[in-house]
């Protein structure tokens, strides 16, 4: 099977694991609110090789999940995994944060219905998150978007489906959904090492390998980035 290193940086949680296929090897996750992902990736990258015993030469590929979500924490990720598929002259594998997400909801144990739409939702502050449409199978219906979770938030969603929310974006708004009988709130899911392996695991089976010099993260939407005022003009 193949041997693939894969990381998430791209929420408050940084997470590591090494997989055989479906299978994962070792795993590291922090979920603290320090947010120092670039401070403990590589550390944890080494400690879950170790742990594996696996080393990089042996590796087919590394596996970076690209946002949307944190600006930062996406380019920690890729800019890491493009030095370790550039060093070892392996296959970059660039997954959707929100394909990760659709990926460890069903690793947490959860079994969507064939009726059921899923959501997976990226925080990106106050009530706002980065969200997607999948079908129960796992197919992306929409692209990743951002979503305001205001009194219209799914005026567009199908009113003859089941909606599965779940992600960080979700957990922070479980008031907007606790009167919607249509909509179930999974919580407690993140792109943890479970996902992580098997979305990785998907890709290479696909043959969905990225471009090493033009994968870039996806933001998600523009930076809103104000221009400096000029030295001495108020």
């Amino acid at each position: 099977m193949a041997l693939i290193l894969s990381f998430d940086t791209t929420t408050k949680v940084c997470a590591v694991a090494v997989g055989d296929g479906d299978r994962l090897l070792a795993q590291r996750t922090d979920s603290s609110d320090r947010l120092n992902h670039a401070e403990v990736l590589n550390r944890f990258v080494a400690e879950a090789l170790e742990e594996a015993g696996v080393q990089l030469r042996s590796l087919s590929a590394v596996a970076v999940g690209v946002g949307p979500g944190s600006y930062t924490g996406s380019r920690i990720g890729l800019s890491a995994a493009k030095g370790f598929c550039f060093a070892l002259d392996i296959p970059l594998i660039g997954m959707g944060t929100p394909h990760v997400l659709v990926h460890a909801l069903r690793a947490s144990g959860f079994t969507p219905r064939a009726h059921d739409l899923l959501h997976p939702m990226i925080d990106a502050r106050r009530m706002e998150v980065f969200t997607t449409t999948c079908a129960a199978n796992g197919e992306v219906l929409q692209a990743a978007h951002p979503l305001v979770l205001d009194g219209a938030w799914h005026a567009s969603w199908p009113v003859d489906a089941s909606h599965v929310v779940f992600g960080d974006g979700a957990d922070k708004a479980t008031e907007v959904f606790a009167s919607d009988a249509a909509v179930l709130h999974v919580a407690g899911i993140h792109p943890g090492p479970e996902g992580l392996v098997a979305c990785a695991h998907e890709h290479f089976l696909r043959g969905l390998f990225a471009d090493l010099a033009y994968l870039v993260p996806d933001y998600g939407k523009a930076a809103n980035v104000a221009q400096p005022k000029a030295r001495g003009l108020q």
